[in-house]
């Protein structure tokens, strides 16, 4: 009877063989007040809520490492900040904030009750704005090499702001994977052009206009970023030791000033960390959001 017991219940768990996946979801658009934003769904279970980074599209999150967190037992939400993909720009200038507004308007119309919310790069920006503003919004918080917004971070180094200077794919890659990791690199790659047509980088005008709005946030001109030492919430912060965009000195000072934070760093990783470490980082990601 037992056994019987635990093979209904695998069954009722396990989604549908036809169940949608991070290659094959499809884009959806919802209308938030005046903008329009673009996501895509997927998975079932806790709702977990990825905000992508500088320069990057819904599509730059690797399928393999979402895929992952959703046979974990979370309902995988992806979005498009303004301006990229399907997710339209507003008057004024773009801001960490108010695209941490999108993030939180797009929670409330999707009903989604306390998902978690991960973040990378100027997603982790994003993350930590719309957390300090909504905290009861939220129930658990991953930043992934991110920094914070109390002007005390690391700036990135001389060649990483050559690279968002002059926004190019090829050579963003190599801000995301040390020059030794050609093979986490290229399995990356492979990965993020399973999904077709390939929509993994946002229009250069808008990634401008996104390192303005991570360099203000960076130098503690967003007010939202000097409030990131109150966050309450259980948060895991991850970072690359190599890390020449946003330098493992920004996840540290984090972890000093966000109380029940955890820190995980990995000397041989740069700003891709999550995806080179997957099969470390995963389990541990998971692990925190139980």
């Amino acid at each position: 009877m037992r056994a019987l017991l635990v093979v209904l219940a695998v069954a009722v768990a396990a989604p549908p063989a036809n169940a949608a996946t991070a290659v094959t979801a499809p884009t959806k658009v919802v209308k938030i007040g005046k903008q329009r934003v673009g996501y895509r769904s997927f998975g079932h279970g806790r709702p977990l809520v990825m905000i992508m980074g500088l320069g990057g599209t819904m599509g730059s999150w690797d399928p393999t490492f979402l895929d992952g967190l959703a046979k974990g037992g979370h309902r995988i939400v992806l979005l498009d900040n303004e301006g990229v993909g399907k997710t339209t720009r507003l008057r004024g200038p773009l801001t960490i904030r108010r695209m941490g507004t999108t993030t939180a308007g797009l929670i409330a119309r999707l009903k989604l009750k306390r998902p978690d919310v991960g973040g990378w790069s100027m997603g982790g920006m994003i993350a930590q704005s719309l957390v300090v503003r909504h905290p009861k919004l939220v129930r658990r918080l991953v930043l992934m090499a991110t920094a914070p917004g109390d002007g005390k971070g690391a700036p990135p180094t001389p060649d990483a702001l050559k690279v968002l200077a002059n926004p190019d794919p090829l050579a963003a890659l190599g801000l995301l994977f040390p020059p030794d990791q050609t093979a986490a690199r290229d399995a990356y790659v492979a990965d993020i052009l399973k999904r077709h047509p390939f929509e993994g980088v946002a229009p250069v005008p808008q990634a401008l206009r996104q390192s303005q709005a991570s360099g203000a946030w960076l130098i503690g001109s967003d007010a939202d970023g000097r409030r990131v030492a109150k966050l309450g919430l259980r948060t895991l912060i991850g970072g690359g030791e190599l890390d020449p965009l946003l330098p493992v000195a920004n996840q540290r000072h984090l972890h000093t000033i966000i109380k029940h934070s955890q820190l995980v760093t990995y000397p041989d990783a740069s700003h891709g960390f999550l995806f080179q470490h997957q099969a470390e980082f995963l389990p541990r990601m998971l692990a925190f959001l139980t």
